[in-house]
């Protein structure tokens, strides 16, 4: 089971740190991602990490003001979002796959958390 909070209202150019928790043993073997689903539109990778966070992987759009870092002793991992835009505004969830192969894609992913919504004024 995947929790994920933080989210809440900022100003452009502010910064959020979402985090997701998660329950069970086995979440130092998984990848974890972040995905983003605006209103009206299709949900979109933002963020992936590797089972130990020594890897990475960023969407272009967030590249350089996002990091993604996982803490495996609390079960968690962290988005910190710095230089937030209006086109940031979304619901955001983070997600559990146990192969890392298609990471920038929704489908792979296993199990997912409710969501977390974030809005950012002009």
């Amino acid at each position: 089971q995947l929790q994920a909070s933080g989210g809440g209202l900022v100003q452009a150019g502010g910064s959020l740190r979402l985090s997701c928790a998660a329950s069970g043993r086995t979440f130092s073997s998984y990848y974890m991602g972040w995905f983003r689903q605006a209103p009206g539109k299709e949900r979109t990778f933002v963020a992936a990490i590797n089972w130990s966070g020594r890897s990475t992987y960023y969407a272009d759009s967030v590249k350089g003001r996002f990091t993604c870092f996982r803490d495996n002793a609390k079960n968690t991992v962290y988005l910190q979002m710095n230089s937030l835009k209006p086109e940031d505004t979304a619901v955001y969830y983070c997600a559990a796959d146990t192969t890392g192969w298609e990471i920038r894609e929704a489908y792979e992913y296993d199990y997912w958390g409710q969501g977390t919504l974030v809005t950012v004024s002009s």
